[in-house]
Order: C-alpha cells, then sequence, then structure tokens
C-alpha cells in the first residue's frame, strides 16, 4: 500500500514510520512536509514527477505553505484525485476543524494522541483498517 503522510513535524513523521514499519503488511510511506508539495506529490509536478500515486492520504491540518483544510479542499474538488481517501490526522480536536474537514470530503478525522503509545495504537488501527478492511480504489 502507498501511503502519502503529509506532515512537518519530525517528531510525529517519526512515530507514524515507526507504527508503519511495526504492522504485519509492509507499506510504502512517503513523506511531504507543506501543503504545496502536498499537491505537487499528488499531482506528480516537479521533483514528484516520477512519485507513486497513494492508496491513501494522513493529512495534518496545522501545516506550512498551505494549511491542511486548503489541501483537502483542492484534493477533492480535482477529478483526478478525489478517489484518493484522505484521513485528516491532526492535534485540532476543535469541532469547527471537525466539521470543516467532514464538509470538505474527508474519508476520516483522527485526533493524534500526545501519548507515544497510544499514538502508535492509532496509527497501526488506521492502518488496519484501510489494509484489511476497505476496498480501496484500483486494489
Amino acid at each position: 500500500m502507498e501511503i502519502l503522510l503529509v506532515e512537518d513535524d519530525p517528531g510525529d513523521v517519526l512515530m507514524t514510520r515507526e507504527a508503519f514499519e511495526d504492522h504485519r503488511v509492509p507499506n510504502n510511506v512517503s513523506v511531504v512536509g507543506d501543503g504545496v508539495s502536498a499537491l505537487e506529490f499528488l499531482r506528480k509536478q516537479g521533483q514528484y514527477a516520477k512519485a507513486p500515486t497513494p492508496d491513501l492520504v494522513l493529512l495534518d491540518l496545522n501545516l506550512p505553505k498551505m494549511d491542511g483544510m486548503e489541501v483537502l479542499a483542492v484534493a477533492k474538488g480535482d477529478p483526478m484525485l478525489r478517489h484518493i481517501p484522505v484521513v485528516v490526522l491532526t492535534t485540532s480536536d476543535a469541532q469547527e476543524d471537525v466539521v470543516g474537514s467532514y464538509s470538505l470530503h474527508a474519508n476520516a478525522y483522527v485526533t493524534k494522541p500526545v501519548d507515544f503509545d497510544r499514538f502508535i495504537d492509532v496509527v497501526r488501527q488506521i492502518d488496519e483498517f484501510f489494509v484489511s478492511v476497505v476496498r480501496l480504489p484500483g486494489r
């Protein structure tokens, strides 16, 4: 499974990679650190011309250059990208962020736990759900 992690916090990137590496099903996790790069990756532009098409996007909302809500709006508004499931994985538990994300057609909204073990568990559950439970487009 190809996963695009859109995250600017190196610690969260490390923990997310660790959670995926420990899982029984191997995943390829690509990482970009800002919203502009996320859209370039998804559209295979510039340095991302040969990037794999992700089966799943894990999207933080608090990003430099372009925030996660903007990325979500553009991706879900693009007929070539809207089929890719997007899970918002962010520190915000604000109701307006939850409602806004679902209004922009996020497939799920998950608040990042601050506890390391719980964070790892949440990422593993996301992985398990999208690998073993749901059927993704093109798979």
